[in-house]
């Protein structure tokens, strides 16, 4: 399937729409209690029910409209799934609040291996999005192992030592606006490494 270009905000609808929904779906349902075969489930396990599907949906559009879903889409959906799935069956919260922690160990320690095999992983994902520099390349990759390994601290920090609905904010909001902070806090690196403008007077 050919990739194509989907417009930004169904994109971006499609990306952060079902941890949106989540949220929702938790402040609506985290104190009640729903019965099936015998064992009662918690709000946020009903809603950690629906949320894997909705990913799941997400991301197949995503995929039909584009033609095109990056490796790490699928390694959330497929940590979604299985710790998603593991709070439902042994009905534990704490599986799925320790999902993010493992994406951004797995995230850190992959762009790691590339670092020691003096390769940049990231290039090869996002270089059509922020043209840089092999140097630069490296720096953005060292510098973003680190910061999803400081994510994946403050994610156990979070769900071990404060409440759900602290936790939850944090999962819907603080991790995206963490993202975007970081990205924004590297302008200057952007600035001193892009190749936009050598590639424009070449």
């Amino acid at each position: 399937m050919s990739q194509k270009t989907i417009r930004p905000g169904l994109k971006l609808a499609l990306e952060y729409g079902p941890i949106i929904a989540f949220f929702i779906g938790y402040i609506a349902l985290r104190d009640r209690a729903f019965s099936l075969a015998g064992t009662e489930y918690s709000g946020f396990v009903a809603v950690t029910a629906m949320f894997i599907p909705l990913l799941a949906l997400a991301t197949f559009v995503q995929w039909r409209l584009s033609g095109h879903i990056s490796k790490m889409q699928i390694a959330t959906l497929v940590l979604v799934v299985v710790f998603g799935g593991l709070s439902i069956w042994f009905n534990d919260e704490r599986f799925f609040k320790m999902k993010p922690t493992m994406i951004y160990l797995l995230f850190a320690g992959i762009l790691a291996f590339g670092l020691m095999r003096g390769h940049s992983y990231l290039e090869a994902v996002m270089d059509q999005a922020m043209p840089l520099t092999r140097e630069g390349w490296m720096v953005l990759t060292k510098r973003l192992a680190l910061f999803f390994l400081a994510l994946a601290v403050a994610n156990e920090a979070i769900w071990r030592s404060m409440s759900t609905d602290a936790w939850v904010s944090f999962k819907t909001f603080g991790l995206p606006l963490s993202v975007f902070a970081f990205f924004m806090a590297q302008s200057r690196l952007f600035a001193r490494h892009g190749t936009a403008e050598e590639d424009k007077e070449s």
